[in-house]
């Protein structure tokens, strides 16, 4: 399995994305504030994964006994809640390093530091423990002969292992059904192209890459079983934030009647946000969509929009695949009862 984060001999190591698939280039991080630039310089993306990073960043950064260990950590929270502000498994994670910290605030700071690691630990195994067990959940709705369109990447690179969209798709092929996938670019930073085209060939999944303006093509001609896509936030009502451009696949998928499917954590659902509209959308660097590499591909000076995600309707997604089970419409009674699941702290294996 890919390793995308680990804590390795006090430090935090991770895989730099943004050199797949030409380079395999590991980082090592000793100071959270360079993880937190890895973050927000998208080294590491993907919702779970940015979550796993937090987690590891805030231990990291209380491993040496502070002055003043609340104004410290409070600073160190804020350091990472200020990186990227669409994934909720950031906000989520940080939370709860919190409250380990408000547990543990009075033990002397050797014991302190190793607890909050112990924490950002047991977040990094319980996603990829999440993840195989929602993709056992996602693998029961693919047809036995499939071709899945996915978008961007939702694979074991944005998690901490494994993948949610693509562990969906690992998972049914591991059932032995007879999987083949159809990944789209995702301009313009082209996540599918770089990121879930590599790890389908490390795996050898049989996939075909397409520029995000054939989807409609292929669906139309009926070569589509159905699409599988991660997600960064899920509203209490089902509407999901995801990469820019799921909002036209779900469209089109419904224009054809096929299935789509939204595969994510229970961490990635925001309670608290009663629908998409509330979903904060990031805008990144403008050089993103006006440059591949240093390689300046639109006229200087031109007006650039560059939303990172968009929001999908609840009403365009057939399910949501979570560690505790599938959500069907109705979702805001649904999601509620696989949240109450996870703070109940039900295993995450399918019954």
């Amino acid at each position: 399995m890919i390793h995308t984060i680990e804590w390795r001999n006090g430090a935090v190591v991770m895989i730099d994305q943004r050199l797949l698939p030409s380079q395999e280039v590991y980082r090592v991080y000793r100071d959270y504030r360079a993880v937190a630039r890895a973050i927000k310089d998208m080294v590491i993306r993907g919702a779970p994964a940015i979550g796993v990073a937090a987690a590891f960043g805030i231990a990291l950064g209380m491993q040496r006994p502070r002055r003043q260990p609340d104004k410290a950590f409070d600073h160190i929270c804020r350091t990472f809640a200020a990186t990227r502000p669409t994934a909720v498994n950031l906000f989520w994670a940080i939370e709860r390093m919190r409250r380990c910290f408000a547990a543990c605030k009075a033990k002397e700071p050797t014991r302190l530091s190793r607890r909050l690691l112990d924490e950002a630990l047991a977040i990094h195994r319980e996603d990829i423990a999440a993840n195989r067990a929602l993709g056992l959940y996602g693998a029961r709705l693919v047809p036995k002969k499939a071709r899945i369109m996915t978008h961007c990447n939702a694979g074991a690179l944005a998690t901490a292992g494994y993948g949610t969209a693509l562990g969906v798709i690992r998972a049914a092929r591991e059932a032995g059904k007879s999987i083949t996938v159809l990944a789209t670019e995702t301009r313009p930073f082209l996540q599918g192209a770089r990121l879930t085209a590599w790890e389908l060939k490390k795996e050898r999944i049989p996939t075909t890459l397409i520029t995000d303006s054939m989807a409609g093509h292929f669906m139309k001609q009926g070569q589509i079983s159905c699409v599988v896509v991660g997600a960064d936030r899920i509203a209490a009502n089902g509407d999901v934030a995801n990469k820019i451009g799921t909002y036209s696949l779900a469209v089109l998928a419904k224009r054809h009647g096929i299935p789509f499917f939204v595969a994510a954590p229970t961490s990635t659902i925001d309670l608290t946000c009663a629908d998409g509209d509330h979903i904060p959308i990031e805008n990144r660097d403008p050089h993103e969509v006006t440059h591949i590499g240093d390689q300046a591909i639109a006229p200087k000076g031109v007006a650039v929009a560059n939303p990172a995600f968009d929001v999908t309707p609840h009403e365009l997604i057939s399910a949501i695949i979570t560690e505790h089970g599938v959500a069907r419409t109705p979702y805001t009674r649904r999601l509620l009862k696989l949240c109450k699941a996870t703070s109940a702290g039900s295993k995450v294996r399918p019954h």
